[in-house]
């Protein structure tokens, strides 16, 4: 059978979505520089919200920014999505005003978790950081792709559309990191960062929603109930805010800090670093030492000049002025100086510990290794490393370039003593203790019997000197604290190092070396 026309088959094509039309450029601009730059804040601020928890180290700094890349990456591709299936008009609203949601939560939802997550183990450490930054960075993360989807009215100018706003979006967020890290984190709590983010974050939602609603043709319709549903969740993030528990006192540009009485000594405070026991002090008596390695340090300015004679002491890291008010008032007329990072703590402990500074106690607000340069050759008796990031030194005061430099300005038979904190098996102090041999002729280390032998964490004292260090007198004097610490010295030292690594400036694995096996 045949036919004098062809059959003509149509095949049906799917349906493409109705073009939406572009917002203004200016508009558009905005977006993707106020959601990128709000990642970044979000990214910098997360990190003081766990550090009280599970400290400022390298692994923390890692798991921030890894979890940030990640929502970064995750919320691109599911916004990229959604804009292919849907009118991405509709969704950019919705996307800030969540991201406003979720940014409020992570304050209460951070400091409820944290409580339970304490500590440095590395799946607390993923899980409080992912609380912390990954919804409301993914959701922000997808307001840039919807924007893009939006402007593409013009094949011809994919490239220069995508470009421009990639651009901005990196602009959006150098500009936020370098306003957070320099201006808003050394001006407010982090408290008030996250809660004006989020407040912005669901102003600017609504002020959308409002806008493109009004350039619709007869409005879009009105989710009343989704609305309600929105303005309740805000409500009950800001509720959760205010009366979750807030772990400092005072919050410094570097610490979550706060200062507690002892119930058993009246004049006793003890200051709290991102939850860590940083410093004791006695108002009522600075010779009062407290902690065993403070004890130890007091043990190690006794055999170096008897009560009563003046030193030039040098302080690397300040924390409660421990130290420098035990020398000041067991030898009068000695000379301190404390170099000390954080000018807030220093105003802290003014107000709260007794610290008294003036032409015997001076505090340089700095970075010891930068401050610790200036200082004269052959200048002091005794220097006192004791800087920490949360219960960690930080590597660059741990490298042999470091230790070069306080031997510089240690007098001949000057002795330095640092403080250093390590767990089984021990690979820090062995490689610090080689570090600091490295340039010192004669140490001695001071800790317990079950720390030195690798079955505890404790602090290590590391006893320095280019001149032969008083080892009977130390032990003597070591004798006489409440717990008597052991001391090795000598070949006993060199074996405890066992060919451990000499840190330097090039190569200073200290948090890697911490790690616990």
């Amino acid at each position: 059978m045949s036919s004098s026309s062809s059959d003509v088959v149509t095949v049906p094509t799917p349906s493409a979505p109705t073009p939406s039309r572009a917002l203004p450029n200016g508009l558009a601009a905005f977006l993707v520089f106020f959601a990128s730059g709000a990642v970044l804040v979000l990214e910098t601020v997360s990190l003081r919200l766990v550090g009280p928890y599970v400290g400022v180290t390298l692994q923390v700094t890692s798991s921030v920014i890894g979890i940030a890349l990640a929502a970064i990456a995750y919320g691109a591709w599911t916004g990229g999505w959604l804009a292919d299936r849907r009118d991405p008009r509709g969704l950019l609203a919705p996307a800030l005003i969540l991201a406003g949601i979720a940014a409020a939560v992570t304050l209460p939802v951070v400091r409820y978790a944290g409580e339970l997550l304490r500590g440095g183990a590395v799946s607390g450490i993923l899980l409080l950081t992912a609380l912390a930054v990954f919804v409301p960075a993914a959701l922000l993360s997808a307001v840039t792709p919807l924007v893009v989807k939006l402007q593409l009215s013009d094949l011809r100018r994919t490239g220069q559309v995508v470009g421009r706003l990639s651009g901005i979006g990196t602009l959006g967020g150098i500009t936020a990191t370098l306003v957070t890290g320099f201006v808003l984190v050394a001006a407010l709590p982090s408290t008030v960062i996250l809660i004006g983010l989020a407040a912005a974050l669901g102003v600017a939602g609504l002020a959308l929603g409002v806008y493109l609603r009004r350039q619709e043709a007869g409005g879009l319709p009105g989710p009343t109930r989704a609305k309600a549903t929105l303005a309740v969740l805000g409500l009950v993030a800001a509720g959760l805010s205010a009366v979750a528990p807030n772990p400092c006192d005072v919050e410094t540009a570097y610490h979550c800090a706060r200062v507690e009485r002892d119930p058993d000594r009246a004049g006793g405070r003890t200051l709290y670093l991102n939850s860590a026991q940083h410093s004791y002090v006695d108002l009522d008596d600075p010779t009062h030492l407290e902690y065993e390695y403070t004890q130890w340090i007091g043990a190690v300015a006794d055999v170096l000049a008897p009560k009563g004679q003046r030193l030039d002491a040098l302080h690397l890291g300040g924390g409660g002025f421990t130290m420098p008010r035990y020398l000041s008032a067991t030898r009068p007329g000695t000379d301190n100086v404390v170099f000390e990072i954080d000018g807030e703590l220093v105003d802290l402990d003014r107000r709260e510990l007794g610290v008294r500074t003036g032409p015997g106690l001076r505090a340089e607000v700095g970075d010891a290794r930068m401050l610790v340069g200036g200082e004269p050759s052959d200048s002091r008796d005794l220097i006192v490393g004791d800087a920490f990031g949360h219960l960690v030194v930080p590597w660059h005061l741990a490298t042999r370039e470091m230790a070069a430099e306080v031997d510089r300005v240690l007098r001949p038979g000057g002795i330095y003593v640092q403080n250093v904190i390590d767990y089984p098996p021990g690979r820090f102090i062995r490689s610090e203790l080689a570090t600091v041999a490295a340039e010192f002729r004669h140490l001695a280390l001071v800790a317990p019997p079950e720390a030195i032998a690798g079955r505890q964490g404790s602090n290590f004292l590391i006893v320095a000197s280019d001149a032969p260090l008083p080892l009977e007198a130390l032990r003597t004097r070591l004798g006489t604290v409440a717990k008597i610490p052991d001391m090795l010295a000598g070949s006993e030292v060199t074996r405890f190092v066992d060919g451990a690594l000499v840190l330097t400036d090039d190569y200073a694995p200290v948090d890697q070396l911490l790690a616990t096996a």
